[in-house]
């Protein structure tokens, strides 16, 4: 296998489709071993950063982006996907969100698969790493692929997956800014078409990845994921559940929590919050969800899951009118402060934040409302919001403007003795004061 030869002595050149929190730093890997990295990308403001060594992304510094795209030149972006045959190894990483009826929008690897039909030449390796539903690899790459020479020349002849090209689903596992794990350090499941193509593949991932695991099909690659994003989904939900019992009940779910945590096996501590974000956990559960109906079985546990993780931020309204009234105020006139915009502490990643959703659940309910976020200056326009407005100033002066503070992300970066010290109501969704030793009559937990 040509391939193999072409991995094994790195002359083989790698293209990266989609240019985000997945396929940068995938790309940076291969660029740190020596490889050859082309890089495709239809957002311009992408490819301008890169070219002059700039980062866009908070946990990848511009340094490392100047050393391999200006300094070694290995790594290059364009947005002309006729240079796909240049490359011997294609890895997709696009997005797959929800639709508006919270089924799988499949449109970004449908567009992307259509795209490497036109320009698929024989040799190649094709990687899907983006989180979908079982079967996805098989019932829609494979098919389009090896139906290339008839769309490319109108040639009867079929490529063959594991003879003419390599088709695998590897699935994307980065935590951003994970300080024990990188994408090099984080072992990787692969599942391959045919022997072959699993061959393929693995050779590949093996140049830069400590560990890869391989499995039987593309199907169990992709369930791999699921059930890792689904494990967590179920977790969360139920110390979501138990946090509005407890707080029913006069019980502090943070203390038990700790408490539980003390057990040395049996148990592994998972933490409530406002919500669900980022691009796995508030979405994979529903791909196997959907893929499952075809097959006439309902999902109800995943399903109540979900239910449960997409209440919270209505909770964390209901709680917020709670407290309000104990002060006599209504949330109706008020001036809510939410901190954090971002889905996790330290990051500048704002994919389906729960934060976006207080906004538009507060403004509802009447309320004016800000943000502050340290890593977003100013909210970006998303699938779902386009807020016009961007982060304040946390001062003392201004912490005193409002009538309520929501912690929504518990950034370390923030002064939370300055904001317990000064804020007139704290609605703490992550109980990041009270780990701090907070614990004001001013501080309710949410």
């Amino acid at each position: 296998m040509d391939l193999l030869n072409k991995i094994a002595d790195k002359s083989a050149i790698v293209g990266i489709i989609g240019l985000g929190y997945v396929g940068l730093p995938l790309g940076l890997e291969f660029a740190n071993k020596d490889f050859k990295v082309l890089g495709f990308d239809l957002d311009e403001f992408k490819i301008k950063s890169l070219s002059k060594g700039k980062s866009y992304i908070k946990h990848i510094p511009s340094d490392r982006i100047k050393k391999y795209f200006v300094d070694k030149k290995n790594f290059t972006v364009t947005s002309d996907f006729s240079r796909l045959p240049e490359v011997d190894a294609i890895i997709i990483c696009v997005p797959t969100p929800l639709n508006e009826h919270r089924e799988p929008d499949m449109s970004f690897i449908e567009n992307t698969a259509n795209c490497i039909q036109k320009y698929l030449r024989k040799g190649q390796l094709v990687s899907l790493e983006s989180t979908t539903y079982p079967g996805t690899t098989d019932e829609i790459l494979l098919p389009l692929f090896e139906s290339a020479p008839k769309v490319q020349s109108g040639s009867d002849i079929p490529f063959k997956a594991g003879k003419d090209f390599y088709l695998a689903f590897s699935p994307e596992r980065e935590d951003p800014n994970n300080a024990n794990y990188s994408t090099s350090t984080i072992p990787k499941v692969v599942g391959g078409v045919t022997p072959n193509c699993l061959k393929a593949a693995q050779a590949l991932y093996n140049q830069i990845i400590v560990r890869t695991i391989p499995v039987s099909t593309t199907r169990a690659a992709e369930a791999t994921k699921i059930l890792e994003n689904v494990y967590r989904s179920v977790n969360i939900a139920l110390m979501n559940e138990l946090k509005m019992v407890f707080d029913r009940m006069g019980i502090d779910i943070w203390e038990v929590i700790e408490a539980a945590s003390t057990k040395p096996f049996g148990y592994h501590p998972f933490y409530p919050g406002p919500g669900l974000g980022g691009h796995c956990i508030p979405i994979d559960p529903f791909y196997l969800t959907w893929k499952a109906h075809e097959y006439e079985i309902n999902t109800k546990f995943i399903e109540l899951a979900g239910e449960i993780n997409t209440y919270q931020p209505f909770y964390v309204i209901e709680r917020s009118m709670e407290a309000l009234n104990h002060h006599k105020k209504a949330l109706n006139g008020c001036k809510v402060l939410i901190l954090g915009a971002s889905y996790k502490r330290d990051i500048d990643d704002m994919r389906e934040s729960p934060s976006l959703k207080l906004i538009e659940l507060f403004r509802e309910k009447g309320a004016q409302v800000d943000y502050n976020d340290p890593y977003i200056p100013k909210l970006p326009k998303t699938r779902k919001y386009d807020y016009d407005i961007s982060s304040v100033e946390l001062s003392k002066e201004n912490i005193k403007k409002y009538d309520l503070i929501v912690l929504s992300t518990d950034h370390t970066d923030y002064n939370y003795k300055l904001i317990a010290d000064n804020a007139k109501l704290i609605i703490d969704t992550r109980n990041a004061f009270g780990k701090r030793g907070f614990s004001q009559d001013s501080i309710v937990k949410g």
